[in-house]
């Protein structure tokens, strides 16, 4: 069993755990971290489940199921605290995992990488079409920004609607996008055929499907519950720690939702396989910002709450500077250790700033 397995096995003891701390009343801190941990491995679970599905549906099938579930947990965390009115930490908590991506999993990948190989090469063309849909991103999360700050007393319900038609743009572009890299451009994005032979390594017969499906469902049930116990304590425990909403949700939920992924970036890195390495960075903040930010638009209308593109816009400075910096160093198909130090120096300047940036009025 390797490290990175025993190390979740023994975080699933935080389960019951969490789940004791909260009826028998430890304290909000207590849940909230306990939660916070809880989470790690079920997420890795989770992931583990879908890659296990995908090998028995098939490629296409099981792209498309990749491509929905990689980022369930944090889908999952964020619907619970939209439903709980915490918008604010949920806008948070999206800029954050979009910035932690690209610079937090992208850089450690690198930096580890470049430690133990000179260079590391993957494929440019792919990070050029990856970049170009991250620009399309953060020009869509920039307007409503730029509407609401030029103009005049614009109501919460023109912004929301504004906000749910470039919600549905951007989840059309999603789908072509994965068209592009599973059907039209396929032999580009060799990097899937390298994913599904290391979610199948160590073993050749095939993956059991109905165990697989019984323990995605129930690490997602798990991952709903631990959510709860999260957000019901957020806003106690962050207070009582002396951290703001903003830093909480741009720095903390996205990190113990992205653990397990951050995991399989670095470690692939480390084998010399940058190709997949990348396409676990870029694609999942490609997702981040092309599904699940419009789908959590989307939900708010649907739970009645003010969930929209306006972004803080420090958020949005902290999302284009990420992106701008991912885009210049991923842009040649080669990348070493001190590359990955920038993208690190750069999300440390940034977590410093989110830590001093004064406490928002509000978090919902």
């Amino acid at each position: 069993m390797s490290t990175k397995n025993l190390i979740f096995i023994v975080l699933l003891l935080f389960v019951p755990v969490s789940i004791a701390a909260h009826f028998l009343e430890w304290g909000s801190v207590t849940v909230f971290i306990t939660a916070c941990l809880a989470i790690i491995p079920l997420a890795a679970w989770m992931g583990t489940a879908t890659e296990e599905i995908a090998v028995l549906v098939g490629p296409t099938i099981g792209g498309l199921l990749n491509a929905t579930f990689g980022n369930a947990t944090e889908l999952i965390i964020a619907l619970v605290a939209l439903n709980a009115g915490l918008v604010e930490v949920v806008k948070a908590s999206l800029t954050g995992s979009i910035i932690g991506n690209l610079l937090l999993v992208m850089g450690l990948s690198m930096f580890l990488g470049g430690l133990r190989f000179k260079e590391q090469t993957f494929q440019p063309v792919v990070a050029r079409s990856n970049a170009s849909a991250m620009n399309l991103a953060v020009i869509a999360i920039l307007l409503p920004t730029a509407v609401n700050y030029t103009s005049q007393g614009i109501e919460e319900s023109t912004m929301q609607t504004l906000s749910g038609w470039v919600a549905v743009v951007l989840i059309l572009v999603y789908g072509l996008t994965l068209l592009f890299s599973m059907k039209t451009h396929a032999y580009l994005c060799d990097v899937g055929e390298a994913e599904n032979e290391s979610s199948s390594e160590g073993h050749s017969e095939k993956p059991n499907g109905l165990l697989w499906t019984v323990v995605l469902l129930v690490c997602t049930l798990l991952v709903a519950i631990e959510s709860e116990l999260l957000v019901d304590s957020l806003e106690e425990a962050t207070a009582s720690l002396g951290l703001t909403a903003l830093f909480t949700g741009v720095i903390l939920v996205p990190i113990i939702g992205n653990a397990a992924e951050h995991a399989t970036a670095v470690t692939v890195a480390m084998k010399n396989k940058m190709d997949l390495s990348v396409s676990v960075a870029v694609g999942s903040s490609l997702q981040i910002a092309l599904f699940v930010a419009p789908v959590l638009v989307l939900a708010g209308l649907i739970l009645g709450q003010p969930m929209d593109l306006n972004f803080n816009p420090f958020e949005l400075v902290a999302v284009a500077v990420a992106v701008l910096i991912a885009n210049s160093v991923s842009s040649d198909g080669r990348s070493d250790w001190l590359e990955g130090t920038l993208l690190l120096a750069a999300y440390t300047v940034l977590g410093l700033a989110f830590f001093f940036h004064p406490v928002m009025e509000a978090m919902g």
